[in-house]
């Protein structure tokens, strides 16, 4: 078993109490999972997934709970208080805020606004906390990307040519405001494409798949969407009716039909009598 603080672990039942159960910890003895998050009919042996961190007198502790964001993670998140040594930020933790201290902030983080934050693990006091301070935490040059690859988006930060984005959360890349069909904020959380791998190793996003699905009309590319997501078939033809095609695809019949009319010209499906099934592209 790796146990990390700041961490999800699958943890064994040891002891149980009028207050909660201990789990078994391995090297950091046993942890106390409070009361009211024990699931019920929990008996000794058992195993649950916990997310492990330190109380507020440095205490391990375990919570069913998930948090926003985990440790080696980045987040947008809300600050919820403050004090002279900095602010505490809502992690989705009710009874542990995440602590910024000042020299990991960089905007005045007052309470009310969110800030991108890297959570990290503070190896001197095994403390869990945030850090503003970005550039720390993303890897500068990308490496093993293509262009047309689809990539998981956090926009981290509003600049005169559009916004930053840490891409599938380690690295650095960049959507043009000039090519933003929808309105993007900071927070964020998008799927986007690789358009360009720059010289200097940086990533150009874009979030329209380029070449062929960037010259079809946004119903087609709904429909491409939803079957590459299901292994390239659905059981729906222009016979089904109208309530089930819109529960899909949230658009109309009609509008149905005429897409899936038009991806069968471009040879991009095959309509068969038990539905429809992507073909593949050289």
């Amino acid at each position: 078993m790796i146990l990390e603080i700041g961490k999800k672990a699958t943890l064994r039942v040891v002891k149980e109490l009028d207050f909660g159960i201990y789990l078994d910890g391995g090297p950091y003895g046993e942890i106390l999972l409070p009361i009211k998050q024990v699931p019920e009919d929990t008996e000794p042996e058992d195993k649950l997934e916990v997310f492990i961190y330190c109380d507020s007198e440095d205490r391990l502790i375990a919570t069913t709970l998930t948090p926003k964001a985990m440790v080696g993670e980045f987040a947008f998140l809300e600050v919820v208080d403050t004090n002279e040594f900095g602010a505490f930020l809502d992690w989705g933790i009710p009874t542990k805020h995440l602590f910024v201290p000042f020299k990991e902030q960089v905007d005045d983080m007052k309470i009310g606004r969110s800030h991108i934050v890297y959570i990290y693990l503070d190896e001197k006091t095994d403390r869990i906390v945030g850090s503003c301070r970005l550039n720390r935490y993303i890897e500068q040059e990308a490496e093993g990307f293509e262009a047309g690859q689809k990539v998981d988006i956090l926009v981290a930060k509003r600049t005169e040519m559009g916004f930053k984005a840490i891409v599938n959360g380690e690295f650095t890349g960049v959507l043009y405001q000039n090519e933003l069909f929808k309105p993007v904020k900071v927070g964020d959380k998008l799927t986007a494409f690789v358009k360009k791998v720059r010289n200097d190793k940086k990533l150009d996003l874009s979030l329209q798949r380029q070449g062929f699905r960037a010259m079809i009309d946004p119903a087609s590319d709904k429909i491409l969407a939803k079957l590459e997501e299901s292994n390239g078939y659905l059981p729906l033809t222009d016979k089904s009716p109208p309530p089930v095609i819109y529960e899909v695809f949230q658009m109309s019949k009609k509008a149905f039909k005429k897409a899936i009319g038009n991806l069968y010209k471009q040879k991009a499906i095959n309509i068969a009598k038990d539905g429809i099934y992507l073909m593949k592209r050289k």
